[in-house]
């Protein structure tokens, strides 16, 4: 007995022109001409526009994808930042048109995927509960029926009747995802933005759609933290330079993505690091990380693999154009699959008495023994300013360390794996 998708996508492909903000000066006269331009090469060349090789302002988000989500299905998304993830989220969210191929949703559909998607900045937190239930087709004896779970889930009920303008990001999101988990779709869209609230709403986040799921619904949930997509996902799917590169069970896609993306991190590069053009960055955040520099035992450069317990020292460069207050550091180290280890962070210092600060500035973060077990690392560098909601800028991977064996006990044996994610001293003794 065949089963009906709750999406279909056959062929999908998503173009952008590159620099069309340009055009917004032109007289009319240029804009007949390059209209009948674009008109006559779409005569010539079909409307795929495959003559891309003569337009260098073309660029594809998305080629030829196709692919099926069985109703119930929970699908991992995963990639690198420019995969062109959020524009397939996009696309089957009825929000873009693709360029080419076609897209078939059965069900009512429920997506956030920026902050703000959805919801009018005029209106209150309580009218916008109901725009978004109308625009989803409920009617409001539906929504009333919701109403106060969705306000308990979102915990904002002292602003419930304040024009969401007001909003902070966090409060956004939260009211944005109760408002789409809550109002009974048949199928929920996640993008990355759970990233922006904070961890206890991130897992009472996920409970949710954990939930969602069992109850049967479809969940298309995009996500750079792998341990949150092999925990959620049965599926996964892994885009890479906008084409479907793997589709198969999430920890297969896991698998890949990590082996795909294995060796491109700045695992050999210099112990100075570039963050002015570094990957990982979130498009809303300034670039004021300007530099990492890594080095261990008596100040040597870290160019080679670490040692358990070997001391490290990191010195982050930044630059703030104007004077500010309140400006932390921190210096984490992430697993592969996106679990943070740990986290040194600025604030825990004791003898914090930096105050307002401007210009070039350098943080050093010193950790005598880094007791991480051992294994390769991302190292993400964060800045957060008075003035900034939330990091200000952060690069999630900004450099890879790799941690090797040692005799960290003193001992002749080595931790073994299968003991955990760290090492530290302790003592035994038979009593």
């Amino acid at each position: 007995m065949s089963t009906i998708a709750a999406v279909e996508a056959r062929n999908l492909s998503k173009r952008y022109r590159l620099g069309a903000a340009a055009h917004r000066g032109e007289t009319f006269r240029e804009f007949l001409v390059r209209t009948m331009h674009q008109s006559w090469d779409t005569l010539r060349h079909g409307m795929g526009g495959r003559n891309d090789a003569r337009d260098p302002s073309a660029f594809w988000a998305l080629r030829d994808i196709s692919f099926d989500v069985q109703e119930g299905d929970v699908v991992g998304i995963i990639g690198p930042n420019g995969a062109g993830k959020t524009t397939l989220l996009k696309i089957l969210s009825r929000i873009t048109d693709p360029t080419e191929g076609q897209v078939k949703v059965r069900g009512r559909l429920s997506s956030l995927l920026e902050v703000g998607t959805g919801f009018h900045p005029e209106l209150t937190g309580r009218e916008n509960v109901y725009l978004n239930g109308a625009i989803l087709g409920m009617r409001k004896a539906e929504i009333d029926a919701k109403f106060d779970e969705i306000v308990a889930f979102a915990e904002i009920d002292r602003f419930l009747d304040t024009p969401v303008k007001r909003y902070s990001s966090g409060m956004y999101v939260r009211l944005a995802f109760a408002v789409a988990a809550h109002l009974d779709p048949d199928i929920l869209v996640v993008d990355e933005v759970l990233a922006v609230g904070d961890i206890a709403f991130q897992k009472k986040c996920l409970g949710k759609m954990s939930e969602v799921s069992l109850g049967g619904r479809t969940v298309l949930f995009v996500s750079h933290n792998m341990a949150a997509v092999e925990n959620l996902c049965r599926r996964g799917m892994v885009l890479l330079q906008g084409n479907l590169a793997f589709s198969g069970s999430a920890k297969e896609a896991i698998d890949y993505y990590l082996h795909s993306v294995t060796g491109q991190g700045p695992t050999d590069q210099s112990h100075i690091i570039d963050l002015t053009t570094a990957a990982g960055r979130p498009a809303k955040c300034r670039t004021l990380l300007r530099r990492l520099e890594l080095f261990t035992a008596r100040d040597g450069p870290l160019n080679c693999p670490l040692p358990i317990g070997a001391p490290l020292k990191a010195y982050i460069h930044f630059r703030l154009e104007k004077p500010s207050a309140n400006v932390e550091a921190s210096l984490a180290f992430d697993s592969l699959l996106g679990q943070t280890i740990l986290t040194a962070h600025s604030v825990f210092e004791p003898e914090h008495t930096w105050g307002e600060v401007a210009g070039e500035q350098t943080f050093v973060c010193e950790i005598p023994s880094l007791t991480l077990f051992p294994g390769e690392y991302k190292v993400r560098v964060a800045l957060a300013t008075g003035d900034s909601e939330g990091y200000a800028d952060i690069v999630e991977d900004a450099a890879r360390l790799t941690i090797i064996h040692s005799d960290y006990y003193g001992t002749g044996k080595a931790p073994w794996k299968g003991l955990g994610t760290f090492v530290l001293r302790h003592h035994w003794r038979l009593m």
